[in-house]
């Protein structure tokens, strides 16, 4: 008898933790929803973004940031930026964000939101309006050949291109055939013009051209011709003497 009371002692124990287990609740997973993780391409150009999503919820976003322009862009939000980025270069930022709101992004390089590289990004919210900006359009003419008689001078000049200046091997030159070395010893996209007789390509960090051009006896301009860069101290003279 002892035995028989023993085993129901332990059946009803069992039962009772069963029941017990049916209605307590099954874990964390079950009362806590998981953070959102959203994914959005940002195509950066001269000068606008163009965003994959206008909104995503709050959470996890994981931008996929492209430079699609010709000059160098960079893209920062929420206090997090990417380097700068060369023409055709990307990069991924992963940011999160917990709290709904239109927060504000922009290129930081010198002139770039002022030119239209900013607004105002959606999360958990309704996007106003479009969160691409309006392009500024960068038109490009060809340079005649300089007039003027042109001496039987026959010059090299190094220049060395910086953020913000260049180098010249020498400032003055005789009239005549004046070769131009170029090297971009910068981290960002540059190129050497002359004001009204060549303008040169631009070049990535590293890069370097050569150009030759005839020159009749004047003081030329040089520049640089990727936005705002001269603003920032990319121009000066060359004199080419008689």
């Amino acid at each position: 008898m002892r035995r028989i009371a023993g085993v129901l002692g332990l059946t009803v124990l069992a039962l009772a933790g069963l029941l017990a287990g049916a209605f307590m609740p099954l874990g964390g997973a079950t009362t806590t929803a998981a953070a959102a993780t959203s994914r959005v391409t940002v195509k950066m150009s001269e000068f606008k973004f163009v965003f994959s999503k206008r909104s995503v919820p709050t959470g996890t976003v994981i931008f996929t940031v492209q430079n699609k322009g010709k000059i160098s862009h960079d893209f920062k939000i929420v206090g997090k930026k990417t380097r700068v980025l060369l023409p055709g270069k990307s990069q991924v930022l992963r940011v999160t964000i917990k709290k709904k709101g239109r927060y504000a992004f922009l290129c930081t390089l010198f002139g770039h939101a002022g030119a239209g590289m900013k607004g105002k990004y959606a999360v958990g919210t309704t996007p106003v309006g479009t969160t691409t900006t309006t392009t500024t359009t960068t038109t490009t003419t060809t340079t005649p050949p300089p007039t003027g008689t042109i001496g039987t001078g026959n010059t090299t000049v190094q220049v060395g291109m910086f953020e913000y200046g260049y180098n010249l091997s020498q400032a003055t030159v005789p009239s005549g055939q004046v070769t131009f070395v170029i090297r971009n010893n910068g981290s960002e996209v540059h190129n050497f013009s002359l004001a009204g007789a060549r303008a040169g390509a631009l070049l990535a960090p590293g890069a370097t051209e050569t150009w030759t051009v005839g020159l009749p006896a004047k003081t030329y301009v040089t520049i640089c011709d990727v936005p705002f860069h001269v603003d920032r101290g990319m121009t000066g003279q060359l004199f080419v003497s008689p």
